[in-house]
């Protein structure tokens, strides 16, 4: 009998609330509360997210972000500063125990990043895996992954880009000087590509999902069923953004 995990479709939410939701599904999945869960997410507004170890005020030119209306905040997970916009974000929360699961972390990231690889071949875009945590094309970046484990509980997220716009990125972050910029712009568009720039048009977001839906449940062997954030998941949501993802202390934390 084919394995049932958990699907979840929450829309677009900010920055806090996303990274909210997730630290309450780990919770909760930590306890044995729930089935092992995807969801698929946006950002509104726009928003950038910097790894647990970065220095947001180092790294993000904060009135920059007020200017343009972006949103920011800082992960649970390692990694670096990204711009989300024009994306599916995913994340994946399962036991560190569970059989699908490899204990080492490096094959932990490739055997997740399968699925998404496998919903990339859905849209007719062949991938591979680029350890530790990128998804490449042709030689360019189309995905980046984050990974945390607490409670002996893996939190694996990450972006599939359907579009992008190196120089609002890089508007928002800090660099040394314009040179620099110019330089960091040019060769991250050699680096990096999108779903649409991929296939010469424009896929919606629900079309991407579907793939994606697909992807997983081909890699893992399993069912995903759409279902919605508990009553507890809820609460720990308000909890988290409210103490956590949504406060001061919290993102200029370092």
């Amino acid at each position: 009998m084919t394995e049932e995990w958990r699907l979840l479709l929450t829309g677009a939410n900010t920055a806090a609330k996303n990274m909210a939701i997730d630290r309450a599904v780990l919770t909760t999945n930590s306890q044995g509360k729930v089935l092992p869960t995807v969801r698929f997410y946006e950002w509104i507004p726009p928003a950038i997210s910097i790894g647990y170890f970065q220095s947001l005020s180092d790294e993000v030119d904060l009135k920059m972000c007020k200017k343009l209306g972006v949103d920011y905040v800082r992960r649970i997970t390692g990694g670096g500063a990204v711009f989300h916009d024009n994306e599916l974000t995913y994340s994946i929360v399962i036991s560190e125990d569970h059989n699908e699961i490899p204990k080492n972390i490096i094959d932990s990231y490739g055997r997740i990043c399968g699925a998404i690889i496998k919903g990339l071949k859905n849209l007719k875009i062949d991938c591979e895996y680029k350890p530790i945590n990128d998804i490449i094309t042709n030689g360019k970046k189309i995905s980046g992954n984050a990974q945390t484990r607490k409670q002996k509980t893996v939190l694996q997220h990450g972006t599939v880009l359907m579009d992008v716009d190196i120089e609002r990125m890089f508007s928002l972050l800090k660099v040394p000087n314009e040179k620099i910029r110019d330089k960091l712009i040019s060769d991250v568009k050699e680096r990096v590509t999108s779903i649409n720039n991929c296939l010469g048009k424009d896929m919606s977001f629900i079309d991407v999902v579907e793939a994606m839906k697909n992807g997983f449940e081909e890699e893992f062997n399993i069912k995903l069923v759409k279902g919605t954030l508990t009553d507890e998941e809820i609460k720990l949501t308000e909890k988290f953004e409210k103490e956590y993802f949504g406060s001061k202390e919290w993102n200029h934390k370092r």
